[in-house]
């Protein structure tokens, strides 16, 4: 109803101005004889409307067992809107799409939201938490009247039964002020010929903060002739502002006795079986006074299938046998309980709450390995995943804990099978193994260590002690992944073979020394004048070698590099070298001026014929320092040279000068000495 709407009073009620009627309607039902039918009706009517609106019934709902629901009304699920119901079920009210109905209409809704400026609860899901469930939206008429009839048949004399609905005061608190109306519902079971069976009245359904469900209902007790029965859940409110509710899973089954589950010997409704394990649970319930004679029948259903009947499983006691290979899944257990008279119908038949037995399956994930093959003297590690603890075992006697175990040093006592018993969150364990294979580790070996041999000449290598080599560096190898190579470098280096066995490997090393040619270096052409001494710097390279001068007059020491020579004349000294280790030899000339004193030439041609080309003074190369400076006839300076014989061809700047004269000064730094003259350049 919409609160922002006020409707006008509906007057006085009778049972809230007269408050004796209640005491009439026994009265008058006592008085009168014989009685009269219709009078009865109107009389009775009157007392339990007025019983219904003054006072809330102390009826409950079933503290026992229940059986399954006979009617279970949850409107089922969906998107908005629902469908409509039947027009038998919902008296005079009727149906609207929207979302927020008026006065007198209902609508079947997964959700309920910003109604009437927000005075309703905005309701996401229906009375289980489904968010696509959907509920009975009602907003109430102003005349009291159905919310909800059906007619139950097959019932059992002599048998319990509750009727109860969940139910949520949809206005917000404060919302329609004092004079806000609040739902008041009867529940009400009639024969089929209208007799009163039960009757209850939940009160004021007050409203609350935020959304909230509350289950209402009753029980009652059917009497020996009655087998039918009429359900009614009727709205006591007046009309007013308020008297909004939603309604979900209006159930009626059998209540029995309180039937209280266990397993013996173990505590709680649930217990763990390991797969691979048998186990027989004994599964018993104990069941309080309210049969007279009571037959019972074990029900079991695997992974929330249908409940299904336990051939012999017919006491209050029941040993559920699991085998090694029953396989992993959810297993309820409930007992079926009736009188005995009654037994067969399920519409009289109760139930235990379900115990269950879980059968836990291996992990999926579970696995066991290790980082082998590894090689003796090294290390590997066990490793174990998808349980929660690990205790290992192997050879030797081997134990260990955790899901990554160091083996170390290793040896071949260390190879064979690992076992790791895995336990589970559940306190299940499993077994899983691993093969550790230890290899021995190759012993590299070469023939020799240490080659030599000369430049060019290479050598052969010998690697053994494996099946795989490989060297390294693998350069001037005739191939890299032979165990005898032939190598041929050109200068000393160390050559490394890996050594193979599988995955185990070893390292040798050869060490190659070249050994070169040698080649003898004498130095440059010399001059000097007669009576000086010169130095000889000859050099050698190559290893293990012999050296001398020839010829040998006029030198201090013929077998030194190193020595003195004065000849007295142009001489060719030869520097002759020779392997010691069968290497070659080698010589080099070196070619000695002997100057008497220092001669210029006065004239030069350089015409290109090749003869007299250039003005040279060839003996200044007997001294350390000295300079060289030429003129033209105008003192302008042509040619300069320092500590280098001059070698003039002519040209200033590389442009050919006039035939004609030039003047030449010669300074010798060694002696102080100056030389002056002339030279003719002729074309």
């Amino acid at each position: 109803m919409n609160p922002l709407l006020r409707k006008r009073d509906a007057g006085p009620k009778l049972c809230d101005v007269y408050p004796f009627p209640l005491t009439l309607a026994l009265l008058l039902l006592a008085a009168l004889k014989p009685p009269n039918t219709m009078v009865h009706r109107t009389l009775l009517w009157t007392f339990l409307f007025c019983i219904a609106a003054v006072l809330p019934a102390r009826a409950q709902i079933c503290t026992g067992a229940l059986g399954d629901p006979i009617v279970n009304i949850t409107f089922g699920a969906g998107g908005n809107p629902g469908p409509a119901l039947s027009s038998n079920v919902v008296g005079g009210y009727q149906y609207i799409s929207g979302d927020c109905p008026g006065d007198g209409f209902y609508g079947i809704r997964n959700s309920t939201v910003n109604c009437f400026a927000s005075s309703w609860h905005n309701v996401t899901t229906d009375h289980t938490g489904d968010p696509g469930g959907y509920f009975m939206l009602v907003n109430a008429s102003f005349s009291p009247g159905v919310f909800y009839q059906d007619t139950i048949r097959g019932l059992c004399s002599g048998t319990t039964y509750e009727f109860s609905a969940w139910v949520l005061n949809v206005l917000r608190t404060g919302s329609c002020g004092t004079g806000a109306v609040q739902p008041n519902l009867t529940f009400r079971i009639e024969a089929p010929d209208g007799t009163l069976l039960q009757v209850y009245n939940t009160g004021n359904i007050n409203p609350s903060a935020s959304p909230e469900w509350r289950q209402f209902g009753l029980s009652f007790t059917t009497p020996p002739t009655v087998g039918s029965a009429v359900l009614r859940i009727l709205n006591n409110a007046p009309g007013g502002c308020g008297n909004d509710l939603l309604l979900d899973d209006i159930t009626f089954r059998a209540c029995g006795p309180i039937m209280t589950p266990g397993f013996v010997g173990t505590a709680g409704t649930t217990q763990n079986i390991c797969f691979g394990v048998a186990a027989s649970p004994r599964l018993t319930v104990a069941l309080s006074t309210g049969y007279n004679n009571p037959r019972f029948q074990w029900q079991r259903s695997v992974d929330n299938g249908p409940w299904v009947d336990i051939a012999g499983a017919s006491t209050q006691s029941y040993d559920a046998p699991f085998t090694a290979g029953t396989a992993p899944g959810n297993y309820r257990f409930r007992l079926a309980v009736a009188e005995a008279a009654n037994w067969g119908t399920a519409t009289c038949t109760v139930y235990s709450p379900p115990l269950t037995v879980f059968v836990i399956a291996r992990p999926p994930a579970l696995s066991a390995s290790n980082t082998g093959p590894a090689c003796a003297g090294g290390s590997l590690e066990l490793k174990a995943s998808g349980a929660a603890t690990y205790s290992w075992s192997g050879p030797g006697g081997f134990s260990a804990t955790g899901s990554n175990v160091t083996l170390a040093p290793l040896d071949a006592s260390r190879s064979g099978i690992y076992t790791v018993l895995a336990t589970d969150s559940y306190n299940c364990s499993w077994s899983e193994s691993t093969t550790v294979d230890v290899r021995p580790r190759p012993v590299a070996a070469v023939a020799d260590d240490t080659l030599a041999f000369c430049q060019g000449a290479g050598t052969q290598f010998s690697a053994s002690g494996g099946a795989g080599y490989e060297w390294q560096p693998l350069n001037y190898l005739s191939d890299r992944l032979a165990a005898n190579p032939f190598a041929n470098p050109p200068d000393t280096m160390t050559y490394r073979v890996i050594v193979t066995s599988g995955n185990c490997s070893d390292t040798a090393t050869v060490q190659v020394n070249v050994w070169h040619r040698p080649e003898a270096d004498s130095g440059p052409d010399r001059v000097l004048f007669l009576g000086d001494t010169l130095h000889l710097a000859g050099s050698v390279r190559g290893n293990d070698w012999s050296a001398v001068w020839t010829p040998s007059y006029f030198l201090g020491d013929p077998a030194s590099l190193q020595t003195t020579a004065a000849p007295q004349q142009d001489t060719a000294y030869v520097l002759s070298v020779a392997s010691l280790i069968g290497c070659g030899a080698s010589s080099d000339t070196m070619r000695v001026r002997v100057f008497r004193r220092i001669e210029i030439p006065n004239v030069f041609t350089p015409n290109g014929d090749g003869r007299n080309d250039r003005w040279e003074v060839e003996a200044l190369s007997a001294y350390r320092s000295y300079t060289v400076d030429l003129f033209n006839r105008y003192g302008q300076p042509v040619y300069h040279t320092e500590n280098r014989a001059p070698l003039w061809d002519g040209t200033l700047q590389g442009k050919p000068l006039p035939t004609g004269t030039y003047y030449y000064v010669l300074r010798i730094g060694d002696t102080g000495q100056r030389l002056n003259g002339f030279v003719d350049l002729i074309r």
